[in-house]
């Protein structure tokens, strides 16, 4: 034991010739021998010295907090430094352990194959997989470290809130993998990212959950948010914003769709605003926008749609703006209002706040216009109504507990004019249409006596 510590210490002598002290854990390397329990071997060759020793041999950077450790280990020409069986490589931030390893002096990089595992100790990440590379941080080389995985490691990358509580990771499986420091991710190749509440998938993910707080996936990318408020959001480029390693923002863009409980929305466009794990807002602009719900239908050139406690309670469309209420079972047709920009406001139809969404109110405003069906309260066919005015505002009745949603009144502004539609009341008879109303501002509809209106959707006067 004693001749094989002494012939490796002369070996890892030479390997640091070169080497300036190192005095730091970002020094260059300056091996120092530890331990062998067993045989070391000295070989003399024309490209230098080579050493070999085995039995728990033990090694470490001089003055710095990194060790190797290996069931035996091979010096080529103080260079270069291979460890077989048992592998274990640590410094104050990483842990490796693998079946082989090799330490590159040169390039202060160590290489790591077979059954690989890697610990942050800084974070709590963990990395497994057949192959990593680590370039460790060192003077003159590099100011961050690096890790470069391939054959589809799979990484758990973990963060802490500002207490320093680790919270659930990201599971990210990818063909290849860097991280630099603790802050930026690169995958590429089929990549999954995994966790209880969020599912994402694309050909290529770029995270960065320092203070920059953006990511980016891109090739076909998915994203799913899979915890109270579900969503799955599609495009061609999907843009993230994070906090604290959560994410906050999301923007799909180009051929972009979203589809959630209630809607299914596309555009050019969309972007989710999220707050714990709740989508709180949604936007869309660009292209021909357009979502349709469960009782409501929206088009115009961008939109947004507010949830917040995952209760909508606002509805925005600007440009070309039209929104229609739900389908009549009869005509398939639906309620609507159209205008430069049309808005709807909702509340709950309790004052706990715990009943579905229901409309208070819905405006539009710039060449507004409005179309809907009247009902006969003697179970005829409804009279049809069309107006038109620089604003129109729809008004409607708190509802009953069971009861349906129903127009209170409609008060149209501006330059006024539209007709109203009765059904034939007799073969061969027609009521004649509606005097059109008079151009008065703040005119106010009402429906015709015996008649009552049909549910219809709410606004918030167009505003932004």
């Amino acid at each position: 034991m004693r001749r094989a510590a002494l012939l490796l210490a002369a070996a890892l002598a030479a390997a640091s010739v070169a080497a300036a002290p190192a005095t730091a854990q970002g020094g260059r390397c300056l091996l120092v021998l530890e331990n062998v329990d067993r045989q070391g071997v000295k070989e003399e060759t024309s490209a230098g010295t080579n050493y070999y020793a085995g039995g728990n041999v033990r090694l470490r950077c001089r003055d710095t907090a990194v060790r190797m450790s290996s069931d035996s280990v091979a010096v080529f020409g103080g260079n270069v430094a291979r460890f077989i069986g048992t592998v274990r490589y640590a410094d104050s931030t990483l842990e490796v352990t693998a079946d082989t390893g090799t330490y590159y002096k040169d390039g202060e990089r160590w290489e790591a194959r077979g059954r690989v595992t890697a610990r942050n100790l800084s974070t709590g990440s963990a990395l497994q997989g057949p192959s990593l590379d680590y370039l460790r941080a060192a003077t003159g080389l590099r100011d961050t470290s690096e890790l470069w995985a391939v054959r589809r490691p799979t990484i758990r990358y973990t963060g802490r809130d500002s207490a320093g509580t680790a919270g659930e990771p990201y599971v990210i499986v990818a063909e290849r993998v860097r991280l630099r420091g603790d802050e930026q991710v690169w995958a590429g190749g089929r990549v999954t990212v995994d966790r209880s509440d969020f599912a994402a998938r694309g050909d290529s993910l770029w995270l960065d959950t320092g203070p920059r707080g953006e990511g980016l996936l891109l090739g076909s990318p998915l994203m799913k948010g899979l915890g109270t408020d579900t969503f799955t959001l599609t495009g061609q480029r999907i843009d993230l914003r994070l906090e604290g390693r959560e994410v906050t923002y999301v923007t799909a863009t180009t051929k972009a769709r979203a589809v959630t409980p209630d809607w299914n929305l596309s555009a050019d466009s969309i972007a989710l605003d999220v707050a714990d794990d709740e989508v709180e807002q949604t936007l869309a602009w660009g292209g021909a926008v357009e979502a349709t719900g469960r009782e409501y239908a929206v088009r115009g050139d961008s939109l947004a749609i507010d949830t917040p406690a995952q209760r909508l309670r606002g509805l925005r469309a600007y440009g070309a703006a039209w929104m229609g209420g739900e389908v009549d079972s009869a005509s398939r047709e639906r309620d609507w209002l159209a205008g430069d920009t049309v808005a709807a406001v909702f509340a709950s139809r309790d004052t706990a706040d715990t009943g579905a969404a229901v409309l208070q109110r819905m405006s539009a405003a710039g060449a507004a216009r409005a179309y809907h069906r009247i009902a006969d309260d003697g179970g005829g066919a409804p009279s049809l109504s069309y107006v038109r005015g620089t604003q129109i505002v729809v008004l409607m009745k708190a509802p009953a507990v069971g009861g349906n949603e129903e127009v209170e009144r409609v008060v149209v502004r501006g330059q006024v004019d539209g007709v109203q539609l009765a059904p034939t009341r007799e073969r061969g008879t027609t009521a004649p249409p509606a005097t059109p109303p008079a151009a008065v501002p703040g005119d106010t509809l009402r429906p015709a006596p015996g008649q009552r209106p049909a549910p219809a959707p709410v606004s918030d006067g167009g505003r932004r």
